[in-house]
């Protein structure tokens, strides 16, 4: 490839956008971020520069504003077809003008037109959004600064109006040309332990001797092949919390946001139980497109996604209850079942699946889940076993808001939990399609493992269901709370709940106090949260709560232009407009009217590059007239009847097929992760029985890495059968060698533990002895607690 020096397309024009900063301010679990696109224009002639960048889906986004030579110019939000057409008139009429709108087809991607750009001049656009930190398992909320947006899947039925019909240019993420800078601020009264970060971050600098303010910077050089992630501890991060925000001084009362707005945080002590649910028809949606053959992070060495998936699927199928349901399915621009409907959990069904997983490849093209999702809905239900459905994707759709209403329609019948594999996954989706069931959402991403994630939800969908869930105010009379979330009739262990109120009538004199209960029953019992808070709402002047608030309702009601019912489409248009926060309704328009220069002819149009991930460094090549060009991914191979056309990129040409145009797919082999036969954890998982015993063969001591012959001759025949030996000794191996993962195999060990305790009986504590003695282990006898 040939190296331009400086920002050029590949038409050796100058890229405007020369640089992205962002300023995050993180008090307790909320984040209020501004970040700067700075433009400058080159040429000598006037420009108009588009730029799609990706946003967090639960991001609301409530400012915009230019700065242009100086001038500062504050955007208005309008309904969306208003803004474009005051757009488009500006630019007619020589004006300057700025246009932000959220996709129409998702939530996580944003489109920016800077429009008459003139020559010589320096413009910098600056927007503002709010977002509420999620809870990790290990107690760190997670930051993520989304850095790149992969390109969505085009199918025939796709909305012609999503901005992602736009041909960005997608180039080698060391060819992109602009940089990215970064700085957090953190606040907690509770104290800041640690701040980790998968990118390289200044050293952490604590703003005062009790650790409750902290600064970190992103270090120079960030090359866009990440998402940005902090993960953030608090010395305490489980106390229940209510924070009242003062409703804007001139809004009326009885709106939105001319009343206070409250935040409540529960974290509900639900007490850990052993998985009690035998019952469940439990289907695993995988992703088997073409980009799956990509490896799992930007490193080198990461295993295969397709390789997580196959360990993944073992890890799960090990893990269902006897006397369960389940199914398989692939899917990509078609799908497959592993059978026509959901059977029966047996040895036989159980080896009929792994047989097919160890086959399983990244085969099936593109990236079509609405049609899997629909054949699953049409199945009939099992009588007394729910529907709990695990969907895997690490590719986009442009049908978001299809695929989640799909998933909304059958609520009732299922809950789904979405995985989104690997960076630049759509948050939209993966967030959308769980909220709409009741479910939970993971990320992928960086070191983390797709096994433990999972394995993690299925614990969680194996425990007994809360039921009755109820949340109830304490208010002085004349003062009432209106719930702007939605009803919650789903928790989780570890779950943190976050609900927004708007508070109206009359507001209590000083030192009056509010309490607000969460009451929920569990096998029988009856628990209850209680938090009390001071009713003096605090001013804030970017109103964090409301728009917070704002954006938790307009999840609800405002599902893309196409999916929205008419019934919701002018509330959601209304809430928006009266909150400031953008939806797929409304878009921010700013016109610099003092800059009055009819423009000639047609505005020069610069589409700014993104970069492109989709593995590594080694790209496949097809010989061209003007020289090797990378190759298309094979979500979308190139066939005899899609012709191949040339796609202007910033120093890079790629191919377009049908509407999908990549810069350059990365073809990894599977030599960077270690098959079944010589990863002993997951090959001795795999030999498991459905039942949770293991067999006494090669299979099990090439594992132990023994004869077979000197295992048998240690066998304590006298006290147990040889089904019963191999298990115990493959129970103390994983202990002995695999703690280290052992929320991967801890359901499957359980059954393991269980078919022992009926199958050994009194004997059990001999065998264990023996069976350590023989290994010469260290491990503790009493994990087998008899």
């Amino acid at each position: 490839m040939v190296h331009f020096y400086g920002l050029l397309t590949l038409q050796r024009e100058p890229v405007p956008l020369k640089s992205i900063s962002v300023s995050v301010s993180i008090y307790e679990f909320v984040a209020d971020v501004s970040a700067t696109l700075n433009y400058e224009n080159a040429e000598k002639v006037p420009l108009e520069a588009v730029f799609l960048f990706p946003m967090d889906e639960d991001s609301a986004v409530y400012s915009f504003e230019a700065l242009v030579d100086g001038k500062k110019i504050v955007a208005e939000l309008q309904d969306k077809m208003k803004a474009r057409t005051n757009y488009e008139k500006a630019i007619s009429q020589g004006h300057q003008a700025f246009l932000l709108e959220e996709d129409s087809s998702s939530r996580d991607v944003f489109s920016c037109n800077v429009g008459n750009l003139q020559p010589g001049s320096k413009a910098a656009v600056t927007l503002k959004y709010v977002q509420e930190l999620p809870l990790e398992t290990d107690g760190a909320l997670r930051f993520v600064l989304p850095a790149v947006l992969n390109p969505r899947y085009q199918f025939s039925g796709s909305s012609k109006d999503s901005c992602l019909n736009v041909k960005t240019p997608i180039v080698p993420v060391e060819d992109l040309p602009y940089t990215l800078s970064m700085v957090a601020t953190i606040d907690s009264k509770h104290g800041i332990e640690k701040v980790q970060s998968n990118c390289p971050l200044s050293p952490t600098e604590y703003l005062g001797e009790d650790k409750t303010s902290a600064q970190v910077s992103l270090a120079a050089g960030h090359k866009f092949d990440r998402d940005v992630e902090l993960l953030i501890y608090y010395s305490e991060v489980h106390t229940p919390s209510v924070v009242l925000e003062m409703g804007m001084p001139k809004m009326k009362p009885g709106r939105l946001m001319g009343d206070p707005s409250a935040m409540v945080s529960f974290y509900p002590n639900i007490p850990e139980d052993q998985p009690s649910n035998t019952c469940g028809e439990f289907v695993f949606l995988m992703d088997r497109s073409g980009s799956m053959q990509s490896p799992m992070s930007s490193q080198d060495t990461s295993q295969l996604r397709i390789q997580a998936a196959k360990e993944t699927l073992i890890l799960l199928l090990k893990s269902l209850p006897m006397g369960c349901y389940f199914n398989i399915y692939g899917f990509g621009s078609s799908y497959e079942a592993y059978f026509p409907k959901s059977v029966e959990y047996t040895q036989q069904t159980m080896e009929e699946a792994l047989g097919r997983v160890k086959l399983m490849q990244a085969d099936l093209g593109g990236t079509e889940i609405l049609a899997p999702l629909q054949n699953i809905y049409r199945g009939p239900s099992i009588p007394g076993h729910p529907l709990q459905l695990f969907v895997f994707t690490d590719g986009e759709v442009t049908d978001t808001f299809s695929v989640i209403k799909e998933v909304r329609i059958n609520r009732q019948k299922h809950r789904c939990f979405s995985f989104g594999i690997g960076e630049g996954a759509s948050t939209s989706l993966i967030k959308g399609i769980a909220r709409a069931s009741g479910g939970t959402s993971e990320f992928i991403t960086g070191k983390d493992r797709m096994q433990s994630k999972a394995l993690r939800t299925l614990k969680r969908s194996l425990q007994a269901v809360v039921e009755d869930v109820s949340l109830s105010w304490h208010l002085p009379p004349g003062l009432s709370a209106k719930m702007l979330s939605p009803e919650q009739t789903v928790i989780f262990r570890g779950q943190r709940l976050i609900i927004y109120a708007q508070l109206t009538g009359r507001m209590p004199a000083a030192e009056t106090t509010g309490k607000v209960c969460l009451k929920y029953t569990l096998q029988g019992k009856t628990f209850e949260d209680k938090v009390t808070f001071p009713l003096q709402p605090k001013p804030d002047v970017n109103f964090t709560i409301h728009r917070l608030a704002a954006k938790s309702l307009l999840q609800t009601k405002d599902m893309g232009l196409r999916e929205t019912p008419a019934s919701d489409k002018k509330d959601a248009l209304n809430l928006s407009l009266e909150s400031g926060v953008i939806s797929s309704f409304t878009a921010f328009i700013a016109i610099n009217k003092e800059l009055n220069k009819p423009v000639q002819g047609p505005l020069a149009h610069r589409d700014i590059p993104r970069p492109m991930l989709l593995g590594a460094s080694t790209p496949l090549k097809i010989r061209c007239q003007s020289g090797f060009r990378k190759a298309l991914p094979s979500d979308r191979p190139p066939s005899v009847s899609q012709p191949i056309r040339r796609v202007m990129c910033c120093e890079a040409v790629s191919f377009q097929v049908d509407n999908y145009s990549l810069c350059g797919l990365i073809n990894h082999k599977d030599r960077h992760s270690p098959g079944f036969g010589e990863n002993h954890l997951v090959q001795l998982i795999y030999h498991q029985n459905a039942n949770g015993s293991w067999d006494l063969n090669e299979d099990l001591a090439k594992v132990l890495g023994m004869r077979l012959e000197e295992i048998t001759a240690a066998h304590p025949a006298e006290l147990v059968d040889s089904s019963g030996w191999a298990t115990i000794l493959a129970v103390i191996w994983l202990h002995g060698n695999g703690k280290d993962l052992k929320c991967e195999w801890e359901l499957l060990e359980r059954k393991a533990m269980a078919w022992m305790r009926v199958h050994a009986g009194s004997t059990m504590p001999l065998v264990v002895k023996a069976a350590i003695t023989f290994l010469k282990s260290s491990v503790d006898p009493a994990i087998f607690a008899f």
